[in-house]
């Protein structure tokens, strides 16, 4: 199904999204935050920042470059389009995106909200199928760098994530996430995105 809502009320939207996420994300943190989601020390620098307008820079509009890494593309990857629109929410608290396909439809949204008591910001994901909104990944800013922990499932298997935030300009940054499947110890390619600002 397919919606096409006017430019105030799908800000309307988009806030009333952030406030629930606002309100929810405080249970989850907690949570979260009693479950083991570093992995080993060399991977996870020990101290960073998480302060308001973090996510300013990616705020607009873009074009994306994908490469999601298995063994069904050439060169064990396969590569799409997609593009995003960036909202700042909250005063520099929030970020809201809106990710589409490569053909214009819906892919998901990401709503990122600062902890500043936590010192970290919660990375949500919410899928245009389902609807679901996805425990956070939590995280920090180190050097410039956004880097995002959490534990998750790959079928019957635990295994942690990495994402980070990085190579960002005024015109383009990227994000990238791997995995691993021994607590930590390595990790592997997942995801790739080169964002262009449009």
């Amino acid at each position: 199904m397919s919606h096409n809502f006017s430019s105030p009320d799908r800000r309307s939207l988009l806030l009333s999204a952030a406030g629930i996420l606002m309100t929810s994300t405080a249970t989850n943190a907690a949570s979260a935050q009693a479950a083991p989601t570093a992995p080993a020390p060399a991977l996870l620098p020990v101290t960073g920042t998480a302060a308001r307008g973090d996510f300013d820079f990616l705020t607009g509009e873009w074009r994306i470059k994908i490469r999601k890494f298995d063994t069904s593309g050439p060169n064990g990857h396969q590569v799409r389009d997609a593009s995003a629109t960036v909202h700042r929410v909250l005063n520099g608290m929030g970020s809201i995106e809106e990710l589409r396909n490569g053909d214009g439809s819906m892919w998901g949204m990401g709503v990122r909200v600062l902890h500043p008591n936590d010192n970290q910001w919660a990375d949500h994901w919410t899928s245009a199928q389902d609807g679901v909104v996805n425990p956070p990944q939590l995280g920090t800013f180190i050097d410039g760098a956004g880097i995002f922990f959490a534990d998750d499932r790959d079928g019957d298997t635990p295994i942690k994530i990495r994402a980070v935030w990085d190579q960002i300009t005024p015109t383009s940054c990227r994000w990238y996430q791997t995995m691993s499947r021994n607590g930590g110890e390595s990790y592997e390619r997942d995801w790739y995105m080169n964002w262009t600002r449009v």
